[in-house]
């Protein structure tokens, strides 16, 4: 039922679990001798986040943060708050934090600015999807899956109005469905 509002497939099952891997090995490298935490961004991130973590090699602990910019809407409303805070203190840690689409970057600007001031030893952004024509904010990510043209994607934990995360795809959602 939900592939019938799917316009068409931008990244197959397969595609996305090679490109995970390969980001996963990046961080093997870049974090070498390090554990770091990552920090996954709710809801969108959980399966990025669960085949990454699978991938990495190193000690490294996660913790949750849910931030929203967007209310159930398709575009970013730019005024943003924390719904979940994490649950640790990451004072002296190297974070990696990670998000399903780096888009405005209305939200990424203002978590980051947030936990720079929780003094981390580092931080570091990865994201699997980068929308960089729709960017509003100067916010770039140190890992990245692929860019991508101002689609509307659900699948593979992204959402529309809370349907379509299970998808095992990332795909370009129809316009007639959110319009």
């Amino acid at each position: 039922m939900m592939e019938q509002d799917i316009e068409r497939i931008l990244f197959t099952e397969a595609e996305l679990k090679q490109r995970v891997t390969a980001m996963a090995a990046e961080i093997n490298r870049d974090y070498a001798g390090k554990a770091p935490m990552l920090v996954s961004v709710l809801r969108g991130s959980f399966i990025f986040m669960a085949d990454l973590i699978r991938g990495i090699a190193l000690p490294c602990t996660v913790d949750f943060m849910s931030v929203s910019s967007y209310g159930k809407g398709t575009k970013s409303s730019g005024q943003v708050q924390i719904t979940k805070d994490l649950s640790e203190d990451i004072s002296g840690r190297d974070i990696l934090v990670v998000e399903d689409i780096l888009d405005s970057g209305n939200t990424l600007n203002y978590l980051l600015k947030i936990l720079q001031a929780r003094h981390p030893a580092s931080i570091r952004l990865c994201a699997l999807l980068d929308k960089p024509s729709r960017r509003v904010q100067p916010v770039s990510a140190e890992y990245t899956g692929f860019s991508i043209p101002d689609y509307f994607v659900v699948g593979y934990g992204l959402d529309y109005a809370e349907k379509y995360r299970n998808l095992p795809y990332i795909g370009v959602l129809k316009p007639s469905v959110y319009a």
